[in-house]
């Protein structure tokens, strides 16, 4: 299969580093050209879900802005520009929860949105995390930390209460790993 092939990008917004969206010329596979393809440009992130010695997974119940209610959601921020991804998931697990874990798994990375761009998303699993200092609390949203056993986590995840798309990708594939025989 061939690639679509990039031939022209232009800046329509440009809302500092966290959004700017562009409008690509692309060439499709067929040789078909389409000028207003729209793009998203925003920074690459993380997301942890971090388990305990006693394998209870450590998630927060927050509040977000397009989020109706509350809901279930792992550790995660952006990837700062002199960090790789596992630097990042590490700052955020301490700044965000006050942990660090002995064992880092990374369980994927893949783009927010296959068509449209939104940054990458960065997937790990932070095993035997500790608490080893208080969380820095600059979130605008109100969040709880929150242990959950395996079975609690999946039943939370199952009835809707991770209500993100990249928060539920985390957790399940968080679960599938520590259910696997990958360990």
């Amino acid at each position: 299969m061939r690639q679509w092939k990039t031939l022209k990008k232009e800046i329509i917004l440009d809302h500092g580093k966290f959004l700017k969206v562009e409008k690509h010329t692309i060439e499709l596979p067929d040789g078909k050209i389409i000028h207003d393809w729209p793009w998203i440009v925003a920074p690459d992130y993380v997301l942890v879900l971090p388990v305990t010695d006693c394998n209870k997974l450590l998630l927060f119940r927050q509040t977000k802005y397009a989020v109706e209610g509350t809901s279930f959601a792992p550790v995660g921020g952006y990837i700062e520009q002199d960090e790789n991804a596992l630097e990042a998931a590490k700052r955020e697990l301490k700044e965000e929860m006050g942990c660090e874990a002995s064992e880092w798994i990374q369980l994927g990375s893949c783009p927010n949105n296959g068509n449209h761009g939104g940054g990458n998303g960065n997937l790990f699993l932070a095993l035997n995390a500790r608490k080893v200092s208080e969380p820095i609390i600059d979130d605008l949203e109100e969040m709880e930390i929150v242990e959950l056993t395996i079975e609690e986590a999946e039943k939370k995840l199952m009835q809707g209460d991770v209500k993100v798309m990249s928060w539920m990708t985390m957790i399940a594939m968080g679960l599938l790993y520590i259910r696997s025989d990958y360990r």
